[in-house]
């Protein structure tokens, strides 16, 4: 893929989150590595305003090395993805409102749903919090991330990576249905069946096979 055609992708993505409701208030953010670096979506453009010439092209340990814009606040957990997770070539981050109201509990995704394995294991863990936009954040996202491939972030939203664009923003997508499952069980008043292990990494096995993890 060619940087222009790259750029042209984490827009799409960024506008497609955006019209699916998942970035109220210009929340979220989108980005991919590029050469030894990442391009991100900048800070505080409405993204159906956001160009490709927009985004902002970053080193590893968040240098500017093009772009005029502020790139998005939450830079700092995006670079250190990267650098802990060398196998993930995309980011994508929301506010998507159910899994955001999850969060807001402090409390992950089990498996209650087959689906979970799409998020890369037998759950989807809720990172500590810590306010936007630092250093601590950025550590904790990347503990909870460990052998995932989505987390929730406390009081805040959702972290999804893929080894594609269309991975990651396929991962967001489902961990925002699953939540709102999930929400539904509890407000029913019911506990869900949770699948076991063994079971997990057997649809964990099946989902690598058919090439549907991101």
């Amino acid at each position: 893929m060619t940087e222009t055609e790259l750029r042209q992708e984490i827009v799409s993505v960024a506008q497609a989150i955006d019209r699916a409701g998942f970035c109220p208030s210009k929340s979220g953010n989108v980005s991919a590595r590029f050469g030894d670096g990442l391009l991100i979506t900048p800070s505080g453009l409405p993204y159906a305003r956001t160009r490709p010439e927009d985004l902002i092209h970053l080193s590893l340990d968040g240098t500017i090395l093009s772009g005029s814009r502020k790139p998005s606040s939450e830079w700092p957990f995006h670079v250190a993805i990267y650098r802990a997770r060398p196998d993930e070539q995309a980011i994508v981050h929301t506010h998507s409102p159910r899994a955001t109201a999850l969060s807001c509990t402090r409390r992950g995704i089990p498996a209650f749903h087959y689906m979970i394995a799409l998020c890369g294991g037998a759950d989807v863990r809720c990172a500590e919090y810590a306010t936007f936009g630092t250093p601590e954040l950025a550590e904790n996202a990347v503990k909870a991330l460990e052998g995932r491939k989505a987390v929730l972030l406390a009081n805040h939203g959702v972290i999804a990576l893929g080894q594609t664009l269309a991975g990651a923003h396929t991962i967001v997508a489902e961990v925002e249905n699953l939540a709102g499952q999930y929400l539904d069980i509890l407000a029913a008043g019911i506990e869900p069946v949770i699948l076991d292990a063994a079971e997990m990494e057997r649809v964990g096995a099946k989902f690598a096979g058919y090439g549907k993890v991101g």
